[in-house]
């Protein structure tokens, strides 16, 4: 008797490969943004695409606020050129990565979703800036 877990089938090593290497070409996770960021070596501009209130709450040093409803062409112009946009939000409840992702890559711009948002960010032990935390 097969479980949940075999049925379906998986799928071959092959398919698996292609599967999980395609993957990491749109998400990154919270600890390579936060080596990358601690590092010196920030070569992506870091969104924030939650509401305002909840960014200046707490949000990731270093990071931009752009509200996913208020990205536009002319909002992602004026934004340093790195040549990636990642986008998090509150976490794997919110939908507001993938919307921001649809507009970013709608507008030509490459774009990676960070799994986990602020929960997972948190999750990970690594701390927030904000009114309500530590001065930025």
């Amino acid at each position: 008797m097969s479980s949940m877990v075999t049925r379906p089938e998986a799928a071959q090593p092959a398919e698996a490969l292609a599967h999980f290497q395609q993957l990491l070409r749109f998400e990154t996770d919270c600890w390579d943004v936060h080596h990358a960021i601690s590092q010196g070596r920030q070569d992506f501009v870091l969104l924030d695409v939650r509401g305002e209130a909840l960014f200046a709450a707490g949000h990731i040093a270093g990071a931009i606020n752009l509200p996913h409803a208020r990205i536009n062409a002319e909002a992602l112009a004026a934004l340093p050129e790195t040549g990636l946009f990642v986008v998090y939000c509150a976490g794997p409840h919110c939908n507001a990565t993938e919307k921001a992702a649809i507009k970013i890559a709608g507008l030509g711009q490459p774009v990676k979703k960070m799994i986990g948002g602020v929960v997972g960010w948190l999750h990970e032990g690594f701390a927030l800036q904000g009114e309500e935390m530590e001065p930025e």
